[in-house]
C-alpha cells in the first residue's frame, strides 16, 4: 500500500553546467526519466523536484543521482546512456552503472575514451579477456566487432600477439562478387569495409596503413583462411551467420598456438541461400557444451547506436514471433 502513496522529493546538483548535462539538451532526458516511471519531473536551475507514488520517486531519486555521479566522474551522458539506465534501474542494478562506466578499455586515436557500455559488453569482454574461443551473437549495434577489435589491438601493443587478423565470408543480400567491376581486391574490399572502419576508428589512419605494410594487421576474405595455421594471431571472423557450416569448421581449426578467435553474427540476418545451413548457428549447437569456448548473447538492451534502433530491433523481432 505504500508503494501507491503520494510524495515529493528534491534532488540539487552541484551547478547549472552539471544540471545541463544531467538533465539533457532541452531537458530530454528528464523527459525520458519521467515517461518511463509515470512521475512528474520539475526542474529550476541546478533543482530537480520529482513528484508522484512512493516507489516511482525514489527509483528516479536514484536513477538521477547515478547520472550526476557519472557526470561528476568525467562521463559525457547521451540518450542512450540515460535510456540504458532507466532500463538498469527497472531491473535493480542502476548503482552497477558506476563501476561498468569506471573502466577505460582503451583510447581510440583520437584519444577519446572506450569504455563499456552495458552488462551484457562486459560479460562479453571478460569471456574475450578469459577463453582462446568466443561467439558472440546480437543485433547490429551492439558493439561485436568493434570491442573484439579494441582488445585485439590492446593485444598487439601488449605483445601478446603478434598480428591481428580480421575476416568475413564474401556473401551479401542479393549480390554476387563476379558482377561487381575491378579486380579481386577492389571485389572484397566493400564487403570488408566495416572491419577497416572498426580499425580506423581504433588504429587510427596512419598507424593502420604501416601495420597493414608490416603484416601486423590483416584484413581478407574468409576464403583466404584455408590451408593456414593461424599461430600467436588475434583473429576475428565477423559477419559469422552467413557461413556455412563447412566453412566454420574450416575456420574453427585454423587455430594454432598463443592465437585467440572471435566469432561475431547476428543470426536474424542470414544472407544465405534458402536452404544453406547456418555455420554459426550449427558451430553454436555442436560447441556449446565446451567450457573453454565462450558463449555470449547479446540483445537490443545492448545497443550502442542511436536509441531508434534498439526500437526497430523490437519491432523486427516482435513481428517475427507473432508470424511464427
Amino acid at each position: 500500500m505504500s508503494d501507491q502513496t503520494s510524495t515529493s522529493r528534491k534532488i540539487v546538483l552541484r551547478d547549472n553546467d552539471e544540471a545541463r548535462m544531467v538533465f539533457g539538451p532541452q531537458d530530454a532526458h528528464i523527459r525520458l526519466v519521467g515517461q518511463a516511471f509515470s512521475c512528474q519531473l520539475i526542474n529550476r536551475g541546478n533543482e530537480l523536484t520529482i513528484s508522484g507514488n512512493t516507489a516511482d520517486v525514489d527509483k528516479v531519486y536514484d536513477l538521477v543521482d547515478v547520472l550526476a555521479q557519472l557526470v561528476r566522474k568525467g562521463l559525457s551522458v547521451g540518450e542512450r546512456d540515460v535510456t540504458y539506465a532507466i532500463e538498469a534501474q527497472r531491473q535493480g542494478y542502476v548503482h552497477e552503472l558506476l563501476e561498468l562506466y569506471a573502466e577505460e578499455l582503451a583510447h581510440n586515436y583520437k584519444g577519446k575514451p572506450i569504455r563499456i557500455k552495458s552488462l551484457g559488453q562486459k560479460q562479453y569482454v571478460d569471456a574475450m579477456r578469459k577463453r582462446d574461443i568466443v561467439f558472440a551473437i546480437g543485433p547490429a549495434g551492439t558493439g561485436k566487432t568493434y570491442l573484439a577489435v579494441v582488445l585485439a589491438h590492446m593485444a598487439l601493443r601488449r605483445g601478446e600477439v603478434k598480428r591481428i587478423i580480421l575476416t568475413r565470408p564474401a556473401v551479401e543480400a542479393g549480390e554476387n562478387l563476379g558482377f561487381l567491376p575491378g579486380d579481386l581486391q577492389e571485389k572484397v574490399d566493400p564487403y570488408l569495409r566495416p572491419l577497416y572502419d572498426a580499425l580506423h576508428d581504433v588504429m587510427g589512419p596512419e598507424q593502420l596503413a604501416r601495420a597493414m605494410e608490416r603484416g601486423l594487421v590483416e584484413v581478407a576474405p574468409l576464403a583466404y583462411m584455408r590451408g593456414r595455421t593461424l599461430d600467436e594471431a588475434y583473429v576475428i571472423l565477423d559477419e559469422a551467420q552467413n557461413t556455412t557450416p563447412e566453412q566454420m569448421k574450416m575456420f574453427l581449426t585454423r587455430l594454432g598456438f598463443g592465437s585467440k578467435m572471435v566469432v561475431t553474427g547476428d543470426v536474424t540476418q542470414i544472407d544465405l541461400p534458402r536452404g544453406k545451413l547456418s555455420g554459426l548457428r550449427e558451430a553454436v549447437r555442436i560447441l556449446s557444451g565446451i567450457n573453454e569456448v565462450g558463449m555470449i548473447e547479446l540483445d537490443e538492451v545492448d545497443v550502442v547506436r542511436h536509441p531508434l534502433v534498439r526500437k526497430i530491433i523490437r519491432a523486427y523481432a516482435e513481428d517475427e514471433s507473432e508470424r511464427e
